[in-house]
């Protein structure tokens, strides 16, 4: 029962330490004097925009609205460009395959004619041409 006493009295004691930490960081400065900075930097700044920025603002079209012929282009532009970069990274993908497949190919080719001039070699009677279809049969 004791060790219960003790982990609620040690953390009543670490919410109060942590609260008043709090608040002797935050009393550094007055709240008058905060309120007085803000005024003399200036609401109006805060609030009005310029003549040029709000009517660019309005000018922005709707979420509904048709989009320009200039928008449409760009985008048609965008999605040319995405499509042509798409190919031409397959057809680079395509290329390293069919390259990478013409090796394969290659070394195995040349295994296998190694190992039939080999069988050829150990198989040879002395006639020739060393096939077995040249030999005479008894």
């Amino acid at each position: 029962m004791t060790w219960r006493q003790v982990l609620l009295l040690s953390c009543f004691s670490a919410v109060v330490l942590l609260s008043r930490l709090r608040e002797g960081t935050s009393a550094s400065v007055s709240s008058r004097q905060a309120a007085r900075d803000e005024a003399q930097e200036g609401v109006k700044p805060k609030i009005f925009m310029r003549e040029s920025d709000a009517s660019n603002f309005l000018k922005k079209r709707g979420k509904r609205s048709p989009k320009s012929r200039e928008e449409v282009n760009a985008e048609n532009r965008q999605k040319l460009r995405a499509d042509e970069l798409r190919k031409e990274y397959y057809e680079e993908q395509r290329n390293e395959f069919e390259n990478f497949v013409e090796e394969q190919n290659d070394e195995q080719e040349e295994r296998s004619r190694e190992a039939v001039e080999q069988w050829r070699q150990w198989h040879y009677d002395g006639l020739y041409p060393p096939y077995l279809y040249n030999r005479h049969h008894i």
